[in-house]
């Protein structure tokens, strides 16, 4: 199995932002700590139906200008996908942090910007960056910048259009590879269920194809939907508000990474490229 140093530095400097963006003042702010389970993951080229526990570390907070939200999943696959891609292996390990910030223009220009359904405008930037020990050993890093409008719904819903400029340097190629610049519509949202103490929270990304990846193959447009239902239950059982959750969540993600599941050039990357996992999931917020 290739070493894991690549992981936990990918690691260390998450919890170091981490602890970075708390520093900061906020107005508000969530934290939490969350695990989910789910056994119908896929990988592209690899196997489906594979069973995967993820860890995750979030944080959410707003301030006079915006907002920030930080992530970071740490994702153990059983030996359906195994380190290294070698059968035999313990489960691959991965690492993926999602950093995004939203300035709101209303709030900079002293300017409230509101019409229709639309309460606010903002321009997000921000980056993705990974780290897996698997064969293809992915050293993802994208950065992310466009504009965001906010809707006027109970709790949040935003609706983005990003230009994404990523790069990669997998086993198997000399240097890192930069990817075409492409684009990107992205809603994020968080919507509670009237008086219940219920949630629904995910995203939903419709990602443009990245044009020739490293091997000289083409790459297709990916379409990525997490969702769940959370319930309160710390709340349910006569405990504080928002603290102890859980419920179920349901992946959707075809052509990932923008491997194409199926090609008119090649026999693309097979049916591990498209993804339908449910998971349940608890969370820890603090």
């Amino acid at each position: 199995m290739p070493p894991l140093k690549p992981l936990l530095r990918t690691t260390a400097a998450a919890l170091l932002g981490t602890a970075a963006l708390a520093g900061h003042a906020a107005d508000w702010s969530d934290t939490s700590v969350g695990v989910r389970y789910g056994s119908k993951f896929a990988e592209p080229y690899g196997a489906t139906n594979i069973g995967k526990t993820i860890v995750d570390l979030n944080h959410v907070s707003g301030y006079k200008y915006g907002t920030n939200f930080f992530n970071v999943d740490i994702l153990l696959s059983d030996n359906k996908d195994p380190g290294g891609g070698t059968a035999g292996n313990p489960g691959a390990q991965e690492v993926y942090v999602v950093y995004r910030h939203m300035l709101d223009i209303g709030k900079v220009t002293g300017t409230a910007i509101k019409f229709g359904p639309v309460r606010g405008l903002g321009l997000t930037a921000g980056f993705d960056l990974n780290s897996k020990n698997d064969a293809y050993a992915s050293k993802k890093r994208m950065f992310v910048v466009g504009p965001t409008l906010m809707i006027d719904v109970p709790g949040f819903l935003n609706l983005s259009a990003l230009v994404l400029k990523e790069s990669n340097a997998p086993n198997g190629i000399p240097s890192r590879y930069t990817y075409k610049t492409h684009g990107a519509l992205e809603a994020d949202w968080g919507i509670p269920i009237g008086a219940l103490p219920l949630s629904f929270n995910g995203y939903a990304m419709y990602i443009g194809s990245k044009g020739t990846n490293e091997f000289g193959g083409p790459t297709a447009a990916e379409t990525h939907i997490d969702m769940n239902l959370m319930a309160d239950v710390g709340a349910i059982a006569g405990g504080p508000k928002n603290t102890f959750k859980l419920g179920l969540e349901y992946e959707y993600w075809r052509n990932k990474f923008g491997n194409p599941t199926t090609s008119v050039i090649g026999p693309g990357a097979g049916p591990g490229a498209t993804a339908k996992t449910p998971m349940i999931r608890a969370e820890y917020h603090f």
